[in-house]
């Protein structure tokens, strides 16, 4: 048997998150497991560095699977890229030791989040909007509280009795380039829709309708202050992924 990796990239628009689902759910997982072992006459099963939710992207997603075919790489990502949509491209392909985890062997991953100021046509599907003007100072000083360990439970749709909700941030900022405000952070791991609710926070602090120190309060004390809305997934995109 072999341990393959192989770097993945997709619009996640149309399909229902990565992880497979029963029903026939169109899913990311399961369209690259099923056209795998289409090609490999196995059943396929993959793991995959982070499990984004409906909607979001991937400018890199790792992931890794079990195989005893001899099939050379190359001609194995050629036949699985013929076969996939075209929002879905893998790339990279290779051997990794056994014991790699493309999920527990991550150190570090990024995500980025891009948001407009005004709906556009043209970039909907890999932009969110906040519907009105945004202050980036205040923005950028939320952003400062968020670095170093903190528990995100109350930002993220995990259960109330999630073991580990705590999180070590390493990068967290924004900024903006031509009219578009990008949200970059990285961190060892993130809880489930946790950066959609940062940036949501982000948002309510953007438009003056919070203020810093309420998202320090909520982290330090446990204490919501105002409303807690996700922002869209579709300007959500894995970004990186260090081993």
């Amino acid at each position: 048997m072999k341990n393959i990796r192989f770097d993945v990239e997709y619009d996640g628009t149309d399909f229902c998150g990565w992880q497979r689902q029963p029903g026939g759910i169109q899913t990311l997982q399961g369209e690259l497991e099923a056209q795998l072992g289409r090609i490999l006459q196995e059943n396929i099963s993959l793991t995959a560095a982070g499990r984004t939710d409906k909607g979001v992207h991937a400018r890199l997603q790792v992931v890794n699977f079990m195989t005893g075919s001899a099939m050379e790489l190359s001609k194995m990502a050629h036949a699985l890229n013929s076969l996939l949509p075209d929002t879905v491209r893998v790339s990279n392909p290779h051997v990794v030791p056994l014991d790699f985890h493309a999920r527990f062997s991550a150190k570090e991953r990024e995500y980025r989040y891009f948001l407009l100021e005004e709906p556009s046509a043209l970039r909907c599907r890999f932009t969110g909007c906040s519907k009105g003007s945004l202050h980036i100072g205040v923005m950028q000083d939320a952003a400062g509280l968020l670095v170093g360990e903190h528990d995100f439970l109350l930002l993220s749709k995990e259960p109330a009795d999630k073991k580990n909700p705590v999180c070590l941030i390493k990068e967290c900022e924004w900024q903006e380039e031509n009219g578009v405000f990008v949200f970059r952070i990285r961190a060892n791991r993130f809880l489930r829709s946790m950066v959609r609710y940062l940036v949501g926070v982000m948002i309510a602090v953007g438009r003056g309708r919070a203020v810093p120190e309420d998202l320090g309060m909520l982290l330090d004390d446990g204490l919501m202050t105002f409303p807690l809305f996700p922002a869209e997934p579709n300007g959500l995109f894995l970004w990186d992924v260090s081993y």
